[in-house]
C-alpha cells in the first residue's frame, strides 16, 4: 500500500508540474530540456557535431549529429518516471530515515547521469547504425535503466530495508 501510496502521490506531482511547465524558460519542460542539454554535450565529448533543437511540431527536442536528424527527446526520456517507481519502491521498503534519504538521493542521480548518458549513446548509435534503431531503443537501452532499477532495487532490500533485518 505504501508503495502505491507514494507512487501516486509523486505521479500525481510530476503530472502537475508537466501541466505548469509551459516550455517559456525551458523547452518542453526543464528535466527534458535538461537532459537534452546534457546528452548534446556528452555527444560533442564523443567527437560528433552535434546540436539539440526546438522540434517545431511537438514538445520534443531534436538530436542532430553531423547534420543528420537522428532522435527527438520527448518528456519520457528524462527518466523522472522511472526516478518516481525507484523512490516509491525504496520508501516502501524503507529503513533508518537517514539511510532512505540518503539512498533515494543518490540512487535518483544515479539514475538520472545514467540516462544521460544512455541517451547520448543511444543518439549516437542511432546516427552510427540507424538498422538497429528498434533494438537499441526498444530493447537494449530500456533494459539499461530498467535493470539498473532492479539491482538498486535489490541491494537496497538486501542491504539496508527494514526487510533485511528480519530473522526468519
Amino acid at each position: 500500500m505504501t508503495f502505491l501510496l507514494v507512487y501516486g502521490v509523486l505521479t500525481f506531482a510530476y503530472k502537475l508540474y508537466l501541466d505548469y511547465s509551459d516550455g517559456s524558460d525551458y523547452y518542453p519542460d526543464f528535466f527534458t530540456n535538461q537532459v537534452a542539454k546534457q546528452s548534446d554535450a556528452l555527444v560533442l565529448a564523443f567527437g560528433y557535431d552535434s546540436q539539440i533543437l526546438k522540434h517545431p511540431d511537438e514538445p520534443s527536442m531534436k538530436v542532430i549529429i553531423n547534420g543528420k536528424y537522428v532522435a527527438r527527446i520527448i518528456e519520457g526520456c528524462n527518466s523522472i518516471s522511472v526516478i518516481i517507481l525507484f523512490v516509491s519502491f525504496i520508501i516502501a521498503f524503507a529503513g533508518k530515515f537517514t539511510s532512505t534519504f540518503l539512498y533515494v538521493l543518490t540512487g535518483s542521480i544515479l539514475l538520472y547521469i545514467v540516462n544521460v548518458l544512455r541517451v547520448a549513446i543511444l543518439s549516437v548509435g542511432i546516427y552510427r547504425y540507424p538498422w538497429r534503431t528498434e533494438e537499441m531503443h526498444g530493447v537494449v537501452f530500456p533494459l539499461v535503466i530498467y535493470g539498473m532499477v532492479f539491482l538498486l532495487w535489490m541491494f537496497w532490500v538486501n542491504r539496508f530495508s527494514s526487510l533485511s533485518r528480519i530473522d526468519g
